[in-house]
């Protein structure tokens, strides 16, 4: 009960202020640690008196010392019993309490709860960028630094929280006591302390930019492995195992190269440190004997010097580390800052309200929009898709097929012009309720290494058993399912597909994205190649399951395979951008146009189609 207690003070899945996380160290700083400050108030609290107990102790011992010198050893449990038995109760309960206290709030509150929380701010941010966002960087470093930078950011937190009274308290305690004892015993130390800080002061910046450039390089390395483990078919394929290996090699050693910098600095620190400690011990504890031999200073205050001085010999060690740990997760931090704290490319609109589909019409106004390249991949254009209407789009490679449908989903923001869905301008509707009215059969079909039941749940989270039966039936892939076996041992709808659904064929895997759209049952289809990873005879095989799933639904599809595009009520022809033919297939045929020779150039084609549309 006790533990539960303290691990319920943080609540992880916290709901996050949905905006772009500070882009400074600082304000990051803050912004997070803003959100928990009681329990960081009461740590530091604690933190205080833990390390004035710490000093008290230190402090008995040179009263003991006195003490036994003023009182003859028969008398000395009568005169001094109580001052004892507190100086017991501090060491044997106060010392104790404190330090659980401490642990718990650390421990059980700050550690899982605190991290818990960034990640999953940083990952609810992160998670809704843009396309293009996840296209430029390696998912292996996104993932590495949304991980790192919530455990670097609590740890250097906590650091803190727990180096300032060790450091107010004892040193400032130790020169209070020793100026007590003789003002000349303090001389050592408020030099040492000077020195001290001008090391810190010197190397603990070059630390932390050495540690930036060390956490970033890291990231690197995570962002290449997992980029060789995420396409390890292709690397086989091509037999460049040794090629993968340099590749690797090449981050890794410029890991290990600024890794190696960071840790030269570190050991420079460290032997300074250590040496000025020496100079610390030696000076005060000579000269609390050289006091004491001239009768300025008992022999409680050599104790209580020596002792004292031990102590922050001892702590200065763990400063030194605390401080250089610091620094080197704020470094982390710093790194994770680059790829979290981005702007999102496309937001919804401050006033976005949910789209409303009855009918299904999409309009193209006057639309322009070109990736960042100069002239535009698709500029000008205008195009009408009345509701119902099933309407494939042609031409050839960069014509702007893909990128049309992009912008219709939103996944890339125009440039000029609009889109209207049924007259309302996806620009000021919500990104989730424009997707959740387009149902999606991409070329490349990637499914989540979950099982084939997550996978189709997808479509529709709250399906039943039976719909989810209707759907894989409907898309033919009732035939593999119950035969699959994953190696963990579980079968059918339990069985994990793997990264990206490499357990399954192609056929299979397009299968199981038109039983899952299917299940999602949207008024817009969009199938971009959808076909393009079966061969002849599987494509026959689920024609009919294309047409289940095209009923009563506005369709825009995409395939180079003209065949199966060939009964749509219209194609569009497009070529660099624009729209340079529309009609159906037998009038682009007899028009004679760019359509006619991308159609003179495919030899395949199915006899069936063909005599459908000639």
């Amino acid at each position: 009960m006790l533990f539960r207690w303290f691990e319920n003070l943080i609540d992880p899945f916290k709901e996050p202020v949905d905006a772009m996380p500070p882009a400074t160290v600082g304000r990051f700083y803050a912004f997070y640690l803003r959100q928990v400050w009681p329990i960081f108030v009461i740590t530091l609290l604690v933190g205080l008196g833990f390390a004035l107990v710490e000093v008290a102790l230190f402090g008995y011992i040179g009263r003991i010392v006195d003490m036994a010198n003023a009182t003859p050893a028969a008398q000395f449990f009568h005169v001094h019993g109580h001052t004892l038995l507190w100086m017991g109760f501090v060491a044997l309960v106060l010392r104790p309490v404190l330090s659980a206290l401490h642990d718990l709030l650390v421990n059980q509150a700050i550690v899982p709860g605190l991290t818990g929380r960034i990640r999953w701010q940083n990952h609810r941010y992160v998670i809704r960028q843009s396309l293009g966002f996840f296209q430029n960087d390696f998912a292996g470093r996104i993932a590495n630094r949304i991980m790192q930078t919530g455990a670097s950011l609590r740890e250097s937190a906590v650091q803190i929280v727990d180096a300032i009274w060790y450091v107010v308290v004892y040193t400032g305690s130790a020169i209070f006591l020793f100026a007590e004892a003789d003002a000349w015993l303090a001389a050592p130390l408020v030099v040492w302390i000077a020195a001290y800080v001008a090391t810190l002061a010197y190397f603990i910046p070059r630390t932390k930019q050495r540690s930036w450039e060390s956490s970033e390089a890291r990231s690197k390395l995570m962002g290449r492995i997992v980029d060789g483990y995420s396409n390890v078919l292709t690397l086989k394929l091509f037999s460049h195992t040794r090629r993968e290996e340099d590749y690797v090699a090449d981050a890794l050693g410029e890991q290990i190269g600024k890794t190696r910098r960071m840790t030269r600095m570190t050991t420079a620190m460290d032997i300074t440190i250590t040496s000025l400690n020496g100079l610390l011990i030696v000076g005060t504890s000579g000269l609390a004997v050289w006091l004491w031999s001239q009768g300025r200073v008992t022999v409680g205050a050599i104790a209580l010097a020596t002792g004292l001085v031990i102590r922050i010999n001892n702590m200065s060690g763990w400063i030194m580390w605390v401080v250089n740990g610091i620094f080197e997760n704020i470094g982390t931090v710093q790194d994770g800052l680059t790829t979290i704290a981005q702007p999102r490319a496309v937001q919804d609109a401050p006033d976005a309200v949910p789209l409303v589909v009855r009918e299904g019409g999409v309009r193209f106004e006057r639309i322009h929009f070109h990736y960042g390249k100069q002239g535009g991949v698709i500029a000008g254009l205008d195009l009408t898709v009345r509701p119902g209407e099933k309407i494939g789009l042609v031409g050839p490679s960069g014509a702007g097929k893909s990128t049309l449908v992009n912008v219709l989903l939103r996944l890339y923001d125009l440039e000029q012009g609009r889109i209207l869905i049924d007259g309302q301008d996806i620009a000021q509707v919500t990104q989730e309720s424009l997707r959740s009215q387009i149902g999606v059969v991409t070329q490349d079909t990637s499914l989540l290494h979950r099982s084939i039941r997550d996978n189709l749940l997808y479509g529709r989270p709250d399906a039943s058993e039976a719909q989810i039966a209707e759907a894989v039936r409907k898309a033919r892939a009732d035939e593999f399912i119950p035969t699959l076996l994953d190696g963990q041992g579980r079968t059918g709808y339990d069985a994990h597909v793997g990264e990206r659904g490499v357990k399954l064929s192609g056929g299979q895997r397009q299968r199981i994205a038109i039983a899952r759209v299917l299940l999602k049952d949207a008024p817009i289809l969009v199938l971009d190649e959808a076909t393009s990873a079966l061969d002849s005879e599987a494509e026959a095989a689920i024609q009919d399951s294309l047409d289940l799933l095209m009923q009563d639904k506005t369709v825009i599809a995409i395939a180079h395979r003209l065949s199966t595009i060939a009964r749509m009520d219209r194609l569009v022809v497009m070529d660099k951008g624009r729209i340079v033919e529309t009609g159906t297939h037998a009038e682009l045929l007899a028009h004679e146009g760019l359509y006619a020779r991308l159609w003179a150039r495919q030899t395949g084609g199915f006899v069936a189609v063909e005599d459908a549309v000639g």
